[in-house]
């Protein structure tokens, strides 16, 4: 498996793309923190009210201890402060509760969308073609594997016959020419390093 092109010029744009594209995850990673982080500091308001909830069934409950030990009616005002305070303390608590819980999973929700939805568009844009690429290296790599005596003949005829004039023009003025005077060294490398690999020495 090949996972880098063997040309300095081709390796470091093909390892700039793949740093770039981690670096585009991490942004996208900081940036969904950040929505949660600010989305997450709202909790803030349910926990407000559930602790103002706690605190008036709180404030009746030490009425309720106050009054209990009161004889005949101490033990009836007791219970029914006791009752009050869950009935008004205790469902305030519980709807703060609620709303911060609900709160927080919004806030993991939105956070995790804005790190997922960039993300997954930005890897389905950049992943195919370098997967594509990496086999087509590893074939190639394969196939062009120790270019000599007749296989070099073999190679310079593919240059010669498949490759776009104008970069064959890079390498030899005379394309044809050198294959019909079995001058193979041009071709050889135009073909090479159009698959990415080094004409000298093939790994």
């Amino acid at each position: 498996m090949r996972f880098y092109p063997q040309l300095p010029g081709q390796r470091i744009g093909t390892i700039s793309r793949d740093l770039l594209i981690v670096a585009l995850l991490l942004l996208f990673a900081l940036f969904g923190k950040a929505v949660h982080d600010a989305v997450d500091a709202l909790a803030v308001l349910g926990e407000g009210v559930r602790s103002g909830g706690e605190a008036l069934r709180g404030g009746f409950e030490s009425a309720a201890d106050a009054v209990d030990g009161t004889p005949i009616v101490g033990g009836e005002i007791a219970d029914g402060l006791r009752e009050a305070g869950e009935g008004s303390g205790g469902n305030v608590a519980d709807l703060g509760q609620s709303g911060e819980n609900k709160v927080h999973y919004l806030a993991n929700l939105l956070g995790f969308v804005t790190f997922a939805a960039p993300a997954a568009l930005l890897l389905l844009w950049m992943i195919p073609p370098r997967i594509r690429q990496i086999r087509q290296l590893t074939a190639a790599s394969r196939v062009l594997r120790e270019p000599a005596g007749e296989r070099r003949r073999l190679l310079a005829m593919r240059a010669a016959f498949a490759l776009p004039y104008g970069q064959l023009l890079r390498y030899t003025e005379d394309p044809i020419g050198d294959l019909a005077e079995d001058r193979y060294e041009s071709l050889v490398a135009a073909v090479l390093e159009d698959a990415g690999l080094r004409p000298s020495k093939m790994r």
